[in-house]
Protein backbone atom coordinates (compact mmCIF):
# COMPACT_ATOMS: atom_id res chain seq x y z
CA UNK A 1 0.00 0.00 0.00
CA UNK A 2 0.92 3.22 -0.47
CA UNK A 3 2.11 5.75 2.26
CA UNK A 4 -1.35 7.56 2.21
CA UNK A 5 -3.38 4.70 2.05
CA UNK A 6 -1.65 2.68 5.01
CA UNK A 7 -2.69 6.36 7.43
CA UNK A 8 -5.83 5.56 5.70
CA UNK A 9 -6.11 1.99 6.90
CA UNK A 10 -5.19 2.92 10.38
CA UNK A 11 -8.06 6.00 10.21
CA UNK A 12 -10.71 2.45 9.29
CA UNK A 13 -9.71 0.77 12.78
CA UNK A 14 -10.77 3.95 14.57
CA UNK A 15 -13.46 4.74 12.35
CA UNK A 16 -15.11 0.93 13.15
CA UNK A 17 -14.39 1.35 16.79
CA UNK A 18 -15.87 5.19 17.15
CA UNK A 19 -19.08 4.10 15.11
CA UNK A 20 -19.79 0.72 17.56
CA UNK A 21 -19.28 2.99 20.61
CA UNK A 22 -21.89 5.89 19.08
CA UNK A 23 -24.56 3.04 17.77
CA UNK A 24 -23.85 1.24 21.26
CA UNK A 25 -25.31 4.41 23.26
CA UNK A 26 -28.60 3.89 21.95
CA UNK A 27 -28.77 0.15 20.83
CA UNK A 28 -28.16 -2.73 23.05
CA UNK A 29 -26.42 -5.80 22.22
CA UNK A 30 -27.09 -7.08 18.34
CA UNK A 31 -23.32 -7.18 17.77
CA UNK A 32 -23.33 -9.19 14.95
CA UNK A 33 -26.21 -6.80 12.98
CA UNK A 34 -23.71 -3.89 13.41
CA UNK A 35 -20.91 -5.84 12.35
CA UNK A 36 -22.97 -6.91 9.06
CA UNK A 37 -24.36 -3.34 8.89
CA UNK A 38 -20.71 -1.72 9.18
CA UNK A 39 -19.47 -4.08 6.44
CA UNK A 40 -22.33 -2.58 4.10
CA UNK A 41 -21.80 0.47 5.16
CA UNK A 42 -17.83 0.98 3.92
CA UNK A 43 -18.51 -0.96 1.09
CA UNK A 44 -20.67 1.00 -0.55
CA UNK A 45 -23.77 -1.61 -0.69
CA UNK A 46 -27.86 -1.61 0.44
CA UNK A 47 -28.61 -4.04 3.10
CA UNK A 48 -32.21 -5.29 4.24
CA UNK A 49 -32.75 -6.52 7.81
CA UNK A 50 -35.59 -8.33 8.46
CA UNK A 51 -36.89 -9.33 11.61
CA UNK A 52 -40.36 -8.95 13.63
CA UNK A 53 -41.65 -5.33 14.55
CA UNK A 54 -39.60 -3.84 17.76
CA UNK A 55 -36.21 -5.35 17.47
CA UNK A 56 -35.18 -1.51 17.12
CA UNK A 57 -34.47 -1.96 13.05
CA UNK A 58 -35.08 1.31 12.94
CA UNK A 59 -33.71 2.97 15.63
CA UNK A 60 -30.38 1.10 14.13
CA UNK A 61 -30.85 3.38 10.74
CA UNK A 62 -31.36 6.43 12.51
CA UNK A 63 -28.16 5.83 14.99
CA UNK A 64 -25.95 5.32 12.06
CA UNK A 65 -27.28 8.05 10.16
CA UNK A 66 -26.79 10.70 13.48
CA UNK A 67 -23.20 8.90 13.80
CA UNK A 68 -21.79 9.86 9.92
CA UNK A 69 -23.67 12.87 9.87
CA UNK A 70 -24.80 12.48 6.61
CA UNK A 71 -27.98 13.68 4.92
CA UNK A 72 -30.88 11.61 6.30
CA UNK A 73 -34.91 10.44 4.52
CA UNK A 74 -37.08 7.82 5.69
CA UNK A 75 -39.80 6.48 3.51
CA UNK A 76 -42.70 5.01 5.73
CA UNK A 77 -43.83 2.16 3.13
CA UNK A 78 -47.42 1.37 2.65
CA UNK A 79 -50.19 0.06 0.69
CA UNK A 80 -51.20 3.36 -1.06
CA UNK A 81 -47.47 4.57 -1.26
CA UNK A 82 -47.05 5.58 -4.94
CA UNK A 83 -44.01 5.61 -7.14
CA UNK A 84 -43.90 9.60 -7.10
CA UNK A 85 -43.79 9.80 -3.25
CA UNK A 86 -40.43 8.65 -3.49
CA UNK A 87 -38.29 9.51 -6.36
CA UNK A 88 -40.34 12.71 -7.11
CA UNK A 89 -42.31 14.31 -9.56
CA UNK A 90 -42.86 17.31 -12.07
CA UNK A 91 -44.92 19.80 -10.85
CA UNK A 92 -46.55 23.03 -12.81
CA UNK A 93 -45.02 26.11 -11.74
CA UNK A 94 -45.78 29.62 -13.16
CA UNK A 95 -43.05 31.33 -14.92
CA UNK A 96 -43.33 34.97 -14.22
CA UNK A 97 -40.77 35.85 -16.12
CA UNK A 98 -41.76 34.43 -19.58
CA UNK A 99 -45.60 34.71 -18.33
CA UNK A 100 -46.40 31.30 -18.87
CA UNK A 101 -46.00 27.72 -16.94
CA UNK A 102 -43.19 25.16 -16.68
CA UNK A 103 -42.78 22.07 -15.51
CA UNK A 104 -40.30 21.32 -12.81
CA UNK A 105 -39.09 18.63 -11.11
CA UNK A 106 -39.51 18.60 -7.16
CA UNK A 107 -36.92 15.84 -5.37
CA UNK A 108 -38.56 13.28 -3.64
CA UNK A 109 -36.93 11.51 -0.54
CA UNK A 110 -34.57 9.36 -2.16
CA UNK A 111 -32.37 12.30 -3.06
CA UNK A 112 -30.31 11.73 -0.02
CA UNK A 113 -27.32 9.57 1.43
CA UNK A 114 -28.73 7.01 3.56
CA UNK A 115 -32.42 6.36 3.26
CA UNK A 116 -34.41 4.38 5.77
CA UNK A 117 -37.59 2.29 3.54
CA UNK A 118 -39.16 1.39 6.46
CA UNK A 119 -41.05 -2.03 6.35
CA UNK A 120 -40.73 -2.31 2.43
CA UNK A 121 -42.39 -5.17 2.24
CA UNK A 122 -45.88 -3.35 2.94
CA UNK A 123 -45.88 -1.74 -0.05
CA UNK A 124 -46.51 -3.49 -3.67
CA UNK A 125 -44.50 -4.44 -6.19
CA UNK A 126 -44.89 -1.26 -8.29
CA UNK A 127 -43.89 1.21 -5.65
CA UNK A 128 -41.05 -0.86 -4.22
CA UNK A 129 -39.77 -0.79 -8.09
CA UNK A 130 -39.08 3.03 -7.68
CA UNK A 131 -36.29 2.09 -5.75
CA UNK A 132 -34.60 -0.09 -8.27
CA UNK A 133 -32.74 2.73 -10.68
CA UNK A 134 -31.75 4.30 -7.58
CA UNK A 135 -30.30 1.22 -6.36
CA UNK A 136 -28.56 0.51 -9.27
CA UNK A 137 -27.42 3.32 -10.99
CA UNK A 138 -27.45 5.96 -8.42
CA UNK A 139 -29.77 8.08 -10.83
CA UNK A 140 -33.47 9.00 -11.20
CA UNK A 141 -34.89 9.38 -14.21
CA UNK A 142 -38.46 11.79 -14.52
CA UNK A 143 -39.78 13.22 -17.47
CA UNK A 144 -36.83 12.18 -19.73
CA UNK A 145 -34.22 13.92 -17.50
CA UNK A 146 -31.75 11.78 -15.30
CA UNK A 147 -31.15 13.40 -11.86
CA UNK A 148 -27.96 11.88 -10.29
CA UNK A 149 -28.07 11.08 -6.63
CA UNK A 150 -25.16 12.63 -4.24
CA UNK A 151 -22.82 9.94 -3.18
CA UNK A 152 -22.68 7.96 -1.14
CA UNK A 153 -26.21 6.86 -2.14
CA UNK A 154 -27.24 3.80 0.61
CA UNK A 155 -30.40 2.32 1.01
CA UNK A 156 -31.13 0.59 4.60
CA UNK A 157 -34.39 -1.10 4.39
CA UNK A 158 -36.37 -2.80 7.15
CA UNK A 159 -38.91 -5.91 6.40
CA UNK A 160 -41.15 -7.51 8.55
CA UNK A 161 -41.29 -11.24 8.22
CA UNK A 162 -43.20 -12.41 4.79
CA UNK A 163 -45.46 -14.77 6.56
CA UNK A 164 -47.18 -11.72 8.57
CA UNK A 165 -50.29 -10.14 7.64
CA UNK A 166 -50.31 -7.06 5.33
CA UNK A 167 -47.08 -7.33 3.25
CA UNK A 168 -45.98 -8.33 -0.07
CA UNK A 169 -43.01 -10.75 -1.51
CA UNK A 170 -40.06 -8.46 -2.81
CA UNK A 171 -39.15 -8.58 -6.44
CA UNK A 172 -36.48 -10.90 -6.88
CA UNK A 173 -34.50 -7.93 -9.09
CA UNK A 174 -35.09 -5.79 -6.18
CA UNK A 175 -33.44 -8.58 -3.75
CA UNK A 176 -30.50 -8.69 -6.12
CA UNK A 177 -29.70 -5.00 -5.50
CA UNK A 178 -29.33 -5.46 -1.50
CA UNK A 179 -25.91 -6.09 -1.15
CA UNK A 180 -26.62 -8.41 2.76
CA UNK A 181 -29.72 -9.71 4.12
CA UNK A 182 -29.49 -9.24 7.75
CA UNK A 183 -31.51 -11.48 10.33
CA UNK A 184 -32.59 -9.18 13.09
CA UNK A 185 -33.20 -12.09 16.09
CA UNK A 186 -34.50 -11.14 19.75
CA UNK A 187 -32.46 -10.09 22.40
CA UNK A 188 -30.98 -11.96 25.30
CA UNK A 189 -33.14 -11.98 28.60
CA UNK A 190 -29.80 -9.42 29.77
CA UNK A 191 -30.10 -7.54 27.18
CA UNK A 192 -34.12 -6.96 27.01
CA UNK A 193 -33.21 -5.69 30.82
CA UNK A 194 -31.28 -3.37 29.84
CA UNK A 195 -32.98 -2.51 26.73
CA UNK A 196 -35.99 -1.64 29.13
CA UNK A 197 -34.16 0.45 32.26
CA UNK A 198 -32.49 2.44 29.32
CA UNK A 199 -35.72 3.11 27.30
CA UNK A 200 -38.00 3.79 30.00
CA UNK A 201 -35.96 6.17 32.03
CA UNK A 202 -36.03 9.06 30.14
CA UNK A 203 -35.21 10.63 26.14
CA UNK A 204 -32.35 8.39 24.20
CA UNK A 205 -29.26 10.00 24.12
CA UNK A 206 -27.81 12.11 21.56
CA UNK A 207 -25.41 10.68 19.38
CA UNK A 208 -23.02 13.00 17.42
CA UNK A 209 -21.23 12.67 14.68
CA UNK A 210 -18.06 10.35 14.37
CA UNK A 211 -17.55 10.28 11.07
CA UNK A 212 -18.03 13.14 8.17
CA UNK A 213 -19.05 12.21 4.53
CA UNK A 214 -15.53 12.86 2.92
CA UNK A 215 -13.45 10.39 5.19
CA UNK A 216 -16.52 8.08 4.30
CA UNK A 217 -16.00 8.29 0.80
CA UNK A 218 -12.21 8.06 1.35
CA UNK A 219 -12.56 4.64 3.50
CA UNK A 220 -15.01 3.16 0.91
CA UNK A 221 -12.44 3.63 -1.66
CA UNK A 222 -10.03 2.45 0.11
CA UNK A 223 -11.20 -1.20 0.33
CA UNK A 224 -11.48 -1.58 -3.23
CA UNK A 225 -8.29 -1.02 -3.06
CA UNK A 226 -6.72 -3.07 -1.06
CA UNK A 227 -5.09 -6.12 -2.18
CA UNK A 228 -6.72 -9.84 -2.58
CA UNK A 229 -5.71 -12.92 -3.15
CA UNK A 230 -7.12 -15.03 -6.32
CA UNK A 231 -7.96 -17.85 -3.33
CA UNK A 232 -10.64 -15.59 -2.38
CA UNK A 233 -12.20 -14.79 -5.90
CA UNK A 234 -12.72 -18.68 -6.62
CA UNK A 235 -13.92 -19.80 -3.45
CA UNK A 236 -16.85 -16.41 -3.85
CA UNK A 237 -17.55 -17.06 -7.54
CA UNK A 238 -17.42 -21.47 -6.72
CA UNK A 239 -20.03 -20.36 -3.56
CA UNK A 240 -22.46 -18.20 -5.72
CA UNK A 241 -22.71 -20.75 -8.56
CA UNK A 242 -23.36 -23.67 -6.12
CA UNK A 243 -26.51 -22.29 -5.68
CA UNK A 244 -27.43 -22.44 -8.83
CA UNK A 245 -29.50 -25.53 -9.70
CA UNK A 246 -28.08 -26.79 -13.27
CA UNK A 247 -24.33 -26.40 -12.30
CA UNK A 248 -24.20 -27.25 -8.41
CA UNK A 249 -22.21 -30.09 -7.24
CA UNK A 250 -24.49 -30.29 -3.89
CA UNK A 251 -27.12 -32.33 -4.93
CA UNK A 252 -29.68 -30.90 -2.60
CA UNK A 253 -29.64 -27.97 -4.64
CA UNK A 254 -31.12 -29.25 -7.93
CA UNK A 255 -33.54 -30.90 -5.95
CA UNK A 256 -35.24 -27.23 -3.36
CA UNK A 257 -33.63 -24.49 -5.51
CA UNK A 258 -35.59 -23.01 -8.17
CA UNK A 259 -32.76 -20.30 -8.95
CA UNK A 260 -29.90 -19.81 -7.51
CA UNK A 261 -27.53 -16.40 -6.98
CA UNK A 262 -26.11 -14.22 -10.02
CA UNK A 263 -22.61 -12.35 -10.51
CA UNK A 264 -23.69 -9.63 -8.42
CA UNK A 265 -23.78 -12.15 -5.63
CA UNK A 266 -19.89 -13.15 -6.75
CA UNK A 267 -19.14 -9.65 -6.54
CA UNK A 268 -20.84 -9.21 -3.20
CA UNK A 269 -19.02 -12.16 -1.69
CA UNK A 270 -15.65 -10.51 -2.28
CA UNK A 271 -15.89 -6.89 -1.60
CA UNK A 272 -17.65 -8.21 1.52
CA UNK A 273 -14.95 -10.49 2.31
CA UNK A 274 -12.39 -7.50 1.55
CA UNK A 275 -14.31 -4.72 3.82
CA UNK A 276 -14.95 -7.33 6.62
CA UNK A 277 -10.68 -8.08 6.63
CA UNK A 278 -10.17 -4.54 6.72
CA UNK A 279 -12.24 -3.90 9.58
CA UNK A 280 -10.60 -6.31 12.03
CA UNK A 281 -7.30 -4.74 11.08
CA UNK A 282 -6.28 -7.71 7.98
CA UNK A 283 -5.02 -5.95 4.80
CA UNK A 284 -5.90 -9.27 2.80
CA UNK A 285 -9.02 -11.04 3.29
CA UNK A 286 -9.08 -14.96 3.58
CA UNK A 287 -11.40 -17.36 2.69
CA UNK A 288 -13.00 -17.25 6.47
CA UNK A 289 -13.69 -13.70 5.72
CA UNK A 290 -15.94 -14.99 2.59
CA UNK A 291 -17.93 -17.97 4.54
CA UNK A 292 -18.48 -15.10 7.39
CA UNK A 293 -20.51 -13.31 5.01
CA UNK A 294 -22.09 -15.74 2.66
CA UNK A 295 -25.49 -15.94 4.41
CA UNK A 296 -25.62 -11.89 4.65
CA UNK A 297 -25.43 -12.39 0.84
CA UNK A 298 -26.98 -15.56 -0.12
CA UNK A 299 -29.61 -15.97 2.01
CA UNK A 300 -32.22 -13.71 0.06
CA UNK A 301 -30.57 -15.00 -3.26
CA UNK A 302 -31.88 -18.27 -3.51
CA UNK A 303 -34.83 -19.04 -4.79
CA UNK A 304 -36.47 -22.02 -3.14
CA UNK A 305 -39.25 -24.77 -4.96
CA UNK A 306 -42.36 -25.71 -3.90
CA UNK A 307 -40.58 -29.15 -2.52
CA UNK A 308 -38.31 -27.21 -0.53
CA UNK A 309 -41.34 -24.77 1.22
CA UNK A 310 -43.37 -27.60 1.95
CA UNK A 311 -40.70 -29.44 3.44
CA UNK A 312 -39.92 -26.11 5.83
CA UNK A 313 -36.82 -25.81 4.29
CA UNK A 314 -35.04 -22.41 4.42
CA UNK A 315 -32.92 -20.45 2.28
CA UNK A 316 -30.40 -20.21 5.26
CA UNK A 317 -30.41 -24.07 5.48
CA UNK A 318 -29.29 -24.60 1.53
CA UNK A 319 -26.30 -22.03 1.75
CA UNK A 320 -25.34 -23.66 4.96
CA UNK A 321 -25.17 -27.53 3.25
CA UNK A 322 -23.41 -25.60 0.61
CA UNK A 323 -21.08 -23.76 2.97
CA UNK A 324 -20.69 -27.85 4.81
CA UNK A 325 -19.72 -29.37 1.30
CA UNK A 326 -18.09 -26.73 -1.22
CA UNK A 327 -14.39 -26.31 -0.16
CA UNK A 328 -12.18 -23.41 -0.64
CA UNK A 329 -9.96 -25.87 -3.72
Amino acid sequence: MQEDDIALFDTLAKARADLQTAIGQRIVGQEAVVESMLISLFAGGHSLFIGVPGLAKTLLVQTVADALGLNFGRVQFTPDLMPADITGTEVLHEDKAAGGRILRFMKGPVFTNLLLADEINRAPAKTQAALLQAMAEGAVTAGGETHPLAPPFMVFATQNPIEQEGTYPLPEAQLDRFMFSIQVGYPTEAEEVAIVERTTMGPPPAVEPVLDRDTLLKLSGLVRRLPTSQDVHQYAVRLARSTRPEVSPVSSVSELVSWGAGPRASQCLALGARVRAALHGHEVPSVDDVRAVAHLVLDHRVVLNFQAEAAGVTSADVVDQILAEVSPS
